[in-house]
């Protein structure tokens, strides 16, 4: 099959692996613009909203919740209710973990609380392994059937337009927050200067809470429409796709969470794309040749740093 019959499938795949990536780059750009820290553990929080979905979903099966699939899609009220609720316990943990460990560690420097993150991606993968084991779980086993694309040569399957709107819902959301609320411009003023925002009556902690409550989310969102994608979830879901994430980050513009949207979407097309030309198994070392490109040429990303 030439390359420009399987293009247009291609960025199909890529639009929603990019959506993906950019709600995970998201969390990633807010935590590093206000708490002056790469968080490695970001990734790892993806997997836990996605293990914690599953273990509700299980849950609310067993009380006899039905999941009946809803319309076209493969997942029923069981599942949205368990999403729904791991993205809120997600964002609890985040809050928790940033209490007794961030929290102490924060007047330590960056490169502390890098290496913590380290530490804490590592703790929660284990724990997770240790929990549901290695092998892969599964969400829905039923196969779903793609669609064509009217006036494309492409199919995608009604999973896929999901999660692609709601991260465009959820991306609009952001936006309209940290533009045109009060604690959404206390962020952004944060981000600029934490010295002047706390002199001019923020409150920082506050602040700082929102983050992780956000980035959290995110991240559990994030992590659950990968598993809805993929199919399955393993331990290692955000480990792997952690570097296309952090990838994009650069690429937009690290701190700044539109370029992250910008460049989830850039690394998530350029992988797919590229797999018509490689492996599939060199997709992360298509992000991370983009990346160091984009630190060579502009370190500070398409966009540069929120204003």
């Amino acid at each position: 099959m030439s390359i420009l019959v399987r293009l247009p499938q291609l960025l199909i795949y890529g639009i929603i692996s990019g959506s993906i990536l950019a709600l995970g780059g998201i969390g990633v750009s807010l935590t590093y613009s206000i708490l002056g820290f790469s968080n490695f553990a970001h990734g790892d929080i993806m997997a836990l909203g996605a293990y914690i979905t599953l273990g509700l979903l299980g849950l609310f099966t067993a009380l006899g919740v039905p999941n009946t699939p809803l319309g076209p899609l493969s997942f029923g009220g069981g599942f949205v209710l368990s999403a729904l609720l791991a993205i809120g316990l997600t964002a609890v943990a985040v809050i928790l973990i940033d209490r007794f460990l961030f929290r102490r560690l924060r007047h330590s420097g960056p490169i502390i609380l890098m290496m913590s993150s380290i530490g804490l991606a590592l703790g929660l993968r284990n724990v997770l392994q240790f929990a549901w084991g290695p092998q892969p779980h599964y969400y829905i086993e039923r196969i779903q059937v793609a669609l064509p694309i009217p006036g494309i040569p492409a199919r995608i399957k009604s999973d896929e337009i999901f999660i692609v709107l709601m991260a465009l819902v959820i991306i609009t959301l952001v936006h309209l927050f940290l533009r045109y609320t009060k604690m959404g411009k206390a962020m952004r003023a944060m981000a600029d200067n934490v010295s002047l925002a706390r002199v001019t009556g923020i409150n920082t902690d506050r602040v700082i809470a929102l983050t992780w409550v956000i980035g959290g989310g995110l991240a559990a969102m994030a992590g659950i429409f990968a598993g809805i994608e993929n199919k399955f979830i393993t331990p290692e879901l955000g480990w792997q796709m952690l570097l296309s994430i952090f990838a994009g980050v650069i690429l937009g513009g690290i701190g700044n969470p539109y370029g992250a949207i910008i460049g989830g979407l850039i690394i998530g097309i350029s992988e797919e794309v590229s797999t018509a030309f490689i492996s599939t198994g060199y997709k992360p070392a298509v992000a991370f040749v983009i990346m160091i490109l984009m630190l060579l040429v502009r370190p500070t990303g398409i966009l540069g740093r929120s204003d």
